[in-house]
């Protein structure tokens, strides 16, 4: 046996302590079955004996996280642009060009939306452990939920990559001292470890140890815990396992700490990163607050290269390895013969597909410069039309309105070849309101809505809004202000000076609305079809809706949920906006004195 061969041994079967307290000798969790370790030990990387260490990896998408929890709701992931596989392709490259093999935990949502990325995940030799179904702080949940959630996952996990699923790291939320009945849980559910606990600053300051892999006891029961990795500075713990730590500490600080652990402690060190931290060219999802965005976007182009750098000073193994358990399940079904998990799949909506009562409805989609809200925008559009599928039968109507970017030719590409699309092009930048009545001219139907690209009116209300259009109504407006209405994450000063423009436009027109500056609206086509706008961009909105006020038209008023702006970035020029609108409120006023329609 060589000397590398007999370290990795000796280091797998190595009692877990914490220092200063005598080494027990290692109790084997109960139920677990011994066979051959998952997969070869990395080569030491020196002559001296390297520990093992712990390597754990988040596999989730960049919506998923909990820095854009606030932004970004978990019922609208299905709209977000996937791009799980591509990080976890290049994390799965990475391991293997270092022969390491991880703990990678999952969500049991990410199991039955990608089955066959977990799948692979397990067939390259990788652990695959539960995240939970959602990602869900403790307290959110009773234990009674906590336990449901934890089987729905299980279950998800298991159909997904065939293996045992005997560990668990929290989705949102590290645990605190009063989180530890969640221990309990674990052991009584079975699982044999939790890796949960990150000590922060003065965090379980009354229990050191707990900073270690240490056994939790909970009645009858025992389950592992293996905190994610700190560092003492000046009597508080720093984290410094990885993920966020590594991209906004200074890597060299770093690395002394992580060399500094490796020499001092008989624990190992429990290293983390996620999958979609090796994928820097994702979405930047902009309504994200500013530190927000630094936590979740710096240094992701240098984060590959961190790791590397670990994987080459130090040796690292999954924690079922560590624990020499077995995670494949004989009893499972081998993943290549099972069935894929139920998804539920939403195709692109055809003419042909409602029933011969489906009224035929025109929605008109302005679009300048919005090559990173497409893809979500697809998405979006496909669940609205299959939703309202057996009352009416949608048609797009998409117009480029001179667009600098590659809106045109994602346009063309996506959209133009669908026969429930017509994508027109607008030579230069004519404005918003310019693109609405373009796409009203173009629309083959009496009933044509009109939406903002970037969704930040769900589209998902024109199944509300549109059978508001009754015999004698010309327009249905949507309305944030509206008693009944609300406003999510949308700043404070933007609501102000909407909310400020809304009471000037009820003193002039006719119809005391709450919001006459919204794109998002239901119209009667032959009540806009001559209309001349003087206001071709954002103020031509809000000119429509007094020229249909004073030409003696009736208006009706939705109360709609605003969002803030998640994807690309407001083309709203504020200052030159404010102004335009003092000028509009005279023009109306005046053609209100004077009785003049246009």
């Amino acid at each position: 046996m060589t000397s590398a061969s007999a370290c990795a041994i000796s280091n797998q079967t190595k009692p877990v302590a914490a220092p200063g307290k005598p080494t027990k000798n290692w109790v084997r969790p109960a139920g677990a079955r011994i066979t051959r370790p998952l997969g070869p030990p990395a080569a030491a990387k020196s002559e001296e004996c390297n520990k093992l260490h712990l390597l754990t990896v988040g596999l989730e998408d960049y919506y998923h996280v909990s820095a854009l929890k606030r932004i970004i709701e978990p019922t609208r992931w299905s709209r977000f642009e996937s791009r799980v596989e591509i990080g976890t392709d290049r994390t799965l490259d990475l391991l293997d060009e270092y022969g390491v093999k991880a703990t990678f935990f999952v969500l049991g949502w990410v199991a039955d939306m990608v089955p066959e990325l977990v799948r692979k995940v397990a067939s390259r030799g990788h652990e695959i452990a539960s995240k939970g179904y959602r990602p869900h702080g403790l307290r959110q949940l009773s234990p009674g939920e906590f336990r449901d959630d934890l089987a729905k996952a299980r279950e998800a996990l298991v159909r997904a990559s065939g293996q045992r699923i005997i560990g668990f790291r929290v989705g949102r939320r590290w645990l605190s001292s009063k989180d530890l009945w969640a221990l309990d849980v674990l052991a009584e559910e079975g699982y044999l470890y939790d890796s949960s606990i990150k000590p922060m600053l003065r965090a379980f300051a009354g229990e050191p140890w707990r900073r270690f892999a240490h056994k939790h006891e909970a009645g009858s029961r025992s389950i592992w815990e293996f905190p994610l990795s700190t560092a003492e500075v000046l009597g508080l713990t720093v984290p410094i396992a990885g993920g966020n730590y590594f991209r906004q500490l200074p890597h060299g600080l770093v690395q002394r700490a992580v060399a500094h652990w490796d020499r001092k402690y008989e624990a190992p060190f429990v290293m983390y990163f996620h999958t979609w931290e090796l994928d820097p060219d994702q979405p930047r999802v902009t309504a994200a607050p500013l530190y927000q965005r630094v936590r979740h976007y710096r240094n992701l182009g240098k984060m590959e290269g961190m790791l590397r750098d670990y994987l080459e000073r130090y040796r690292f193994q999954s924690i079922a390895q560590r624990l020499d358990v077995e995670t494949v399940d004989p009893d499972a079904p081998l993943p290549a013969a099972m069935a894929p998990a139920p998804i539920r799949v939403i195709a692109p909506a055809s003419p042909s597909k409602p029933g011969a009562a489906a009224t035929p409805v025109s929605v008109v989609v302005p679009c300048f410069n919005e090559e990173a809200v497409l893809p979500y925008l697809q998405k979006t559009l496909d669940e609205v039309a299959a939703g309202v599928a057996e009352r009416y039968r949608l048609h797009y109507v998409f117009v480029n309105d001179g667009s600098s970017d590659q809106t045109a030719a994602i346009l063309d590409r996506t959209f133009a070849p669908r026969p429930d699309c017509t994508v027109i092009h607008h030579p230069g930048n004519q404005g918003v309101s310019a693109a609405i009545l373009t796409g009203i001219r173009e629309s083959k139907t009496d009933i044509v809505c009109s939406i903002d690209c970037d969704c930040t009116y769900d589209p998902h209300q024109l199944a509300d809004m549109i059978p508001l259009l009754t015999d004698g109504v010309d327009l249905v407006t949507a309305s944030p202000y509206h008693p009944k209405g609300s406003v999510k994450n949308v700043p404070a000063w933007r609501l102000s000076l909407s909310r400020s423009a809304s009471a000037f436009y009820r003193v002039v027109l006719r119809h005391k609305l709450q919001t006459y500056t919204s794109c998002f609206r239901v119209y009667r086509r032959s009540t806009v079809l001559g209309l001349e706008l003087r206001e071709p961009e954002f103020l031509g909105i809000t000119e429509l809706i007094g020229q249909v006020d004073l030409n003696g038209g009736t208006i009706v008023e939705f109360p709609a949920v605003l969002e803030v702006r998640v994807l690309g970035r407001s083309k709203m020029k504020v200052v030159r906006t404010i102004f335009g609108h003092l000028g509009l409120l005279t023009r109306l006023l005046f053609q209100r004195m004077t009785g003049i329609r246009r």
